[in-house]
């Protein structure tokens, strides 16, 4: 049975404690065991974890803290997360921006844009899923250029930038998951994003998903 860490805290206004438990009820009921941390020193205790959900908006973490996920991540363990708790945390720490593969910038608009989500086809971690239109916060982000783009979205008033919302990379053996969704725990529970995410957390948990049609739970999450 996947085990999964999610570590939660930094700015309150994401509200990470209701935002980890939908995520925890959504993968319990997917069964996975899921432990809840708002200690930043569980991530010392990342290599006894299938995947690692870290849920902490901006914050400081210190070299001890993070580098032991860092290093599970490259040994093969999986991270996965959304919005700023994964995509807007400890600023300071460039080696964990690099590992997530982005970095949050800014976001135009504010948390009442209106944009349109496009799922990239031809992966099976949006395989079934439709475009959707959201209203709430759209990231526009600094990207790693060796990021699997999963989803987008079109900056009208940027020279119609197409930026991507979703992605996966490799660090190391292990396996990288990202969507910047999820300002609030309403955005969290939209089905979409969350079946959506669910399904990307279960992909970053299991390094042997690599058959066409595998399956965890009830949800696809096929290499």
């Amino acid at each position: 049975m996947a085990k999964a860490l999610i570590v939660s805290g930094g700015w309150d206004g994401h509200k990470p404690f209701e935002v980890a438990e939908i995520l925890t009820d959504r993968l319990e009921s997917l069964g996975m065991t899921v432990e809840n941390s708002q200690d930043l020193d569980a991530f010392q205790q990342s290599a006894d974890f299938d995947v690692v959900i870290p849920n902490w908006t901006m914050g400081e973490v210190e070299p001890s803290q993070i580098e032991p996920l860092l290093e599970a991540v490259e040994q093969g363990i999986g991270v996965a997360g959304i919005h700023g708790g994964m995509g807007d945390a400890f600023r300071s720490y460039t080696g964990y921006q690099f590992m997530c593969g982005g970095q949050f910038v800014e976001h135009p608009g504010g948390g009442e844009r209106h944009f349109q989500v496009e799922f990239v086809k031809g992966y099976p971690l949006t395989q079934g899923f439709q475009d959707f239109e959201a209203v709430t916060e759209s990231y526009y982000m600094h990207l790693d250029p060796a990021i699997k783009v999963l989803a987008t979205t079109v900056f009208e008033d940027f020279e119609n930038t197409v930026m991507p919302v979703a992605w996966t990379k490799n660090w190391g053996d292990g396996r990288v998951f990202y969507c910047s969704l999820g300002h609030s725990p309403e955005v969290v529970k939209i089905p979409t994003v969350l079946e959506f995410v669910a399904r990307g957390i279960l992909w970053a948990a299991d390094k042997n998903s690599t058959v066409q049609g595998a399956k965890f739970g009830d949800i696809y999450i096929g290499a």
